[in-house]
């Protein structure tokens, strides 16, 4: 659904658009797509892009973003918080801009909403599931489907200004990344293992990381991610560089990769994005609204391994941990697929 088309201005007469998406990590992935679709149907605008101090590295160097505009948030906690909220506040106000400007929230949450609207541009669009009361702040509102993937929702911004998008030309452009420091060049031929999730029941039992792990074998498996577990899978083929990589460099990790396995987190949508050989790991979460989007992608869910869209709608409803066994089912199948 599409808000109504006489009611949406013309972005030929703008010259610059402010997206506003601050988090999260995968959501900042998912909505890349739509702003592609902006940029490709008018590159005569200044795109300028809004989001977390610790997620502007996903955007800088893309070539759909002329500036990205950190949002400090982590900086407004505290007893002095509001004073450099503040402060930013009136910054934000003053930096510069090209009139006309459009803004275009896709984060849809009282917070962006305050924001989109203290930027001083006449015009403010986001969308109809936007949360919070943040609705108040738009001049005008976009129909989206709450119960879609969020790639398909964010699309339809485009879609009611009159973008027409191609289901066969929908890309991530993630930036190139660069190798992590110490990276050995020997290295290769490798399988990424992003194996925890800050989610409650997405991560790996340390058991079905091991099973996994033996199952890959012997291909090498280089491990990434954060976790307080101090366990680690034992093995001659890993190569532990969990909390040894930032942004950029997970990015070039899972482009080189032979493979990517990923529990459903933020890192998981990355390597969808930029590799296809990827498998997505969901014990609890519906991979129709929250899974790799790309087609080429495959989900493990509740003991099967398909595509996103070959789950019934009961299979995603399920909820399965990945038990010993299972996860050595995967890391065959894995082995079988490269």
């Amino acid at each position: 659904m599409s808000a109504v088309q006489r009611q949406i201005p013309c972005l030929r007469d703008f010259r610059s658009a402010l997206i506003v998406k601050p988090s999260s990590l995968g959501d900042i992935v998912h909505t890349l797509p739509a702003v592609k679709a902006i940029r490709d149907a008018h590159p005569h605008l200044k795109i300028r892009w809004l989001a977390n101090t610790e997620w502007s590295p996903l955007l800088q160097g893309s070539p759909l973003i002329d500036e990205v505009i950190p949002f400090p948030r982590k900086t407004f906690r505290g007893l002095g918080g509001l004073l450099r909220f503040w402060n930013w506040r009136r910054a934000w106000m003053t930096l510069p801009r090209e009139e006309p400007e459009i803004v275009l929230d896709f984060q849809g949450l009282l917070r962006s909403g305050i924001v989109s609207s203290w930027r001083g541009s006449k015009t403010v669009l986001g969308l109809s599931d936007a949360r919070e009361g943040a609705r108040w702040f738009y001049q005008l509102t976009v129909l989206v489907d709450a119960g879609a993937h969020a790639v398909d929702r964010y699309l339809e911004l485009p879609r009611a200004l009159g973008i027409q998008i191609d289901p066969e030309a929908i890309s991530f452009e993630l930036p190139a990344g660069n190798p992590p420091s110490g990276w050995p060049e020997s290295l290769a031929h490798f399988i990424v293992l992003h194996p925890w999730s800050r989610g409650d029941g997405k991560s790996l039992s340390n058991s079905a990381l091991q099973a996994l792990c033996d199952a890959l074998a012997p291909h090498p498996v280089v491990l990434v991610g954060m976790t307080d577990d101090k366990t680690r899978p034992t093995g001659g083929h890993i190569h532990d560089w969990s909390h040894h990589t930032s942004l950029p460099e997970l990015i070039w990790l899972m482009r080189r990769a032979k493979f990517c396995v990923s529990v459903d987190s933020g890192p998981m949508h990355i390597a969808a994005a930029v590799n296809p050989d990827t498998l997505g790991i969901h014990t609890w979460s519906d991979p129709r609204k929250v899974g790799p989007y790309p087609r080429e992608v495959h989900v493990w869910k509740d003991g099967r391994i398909a595509k996103r869209g070959d789950f019934s709608s009961d299979e995603c409803q399920t909820e399965a941990s990945v038990s010993d066994a299972a996860a050595k089912s995967m890391g065959e199948w894995v082995r079988a697929a490269i």
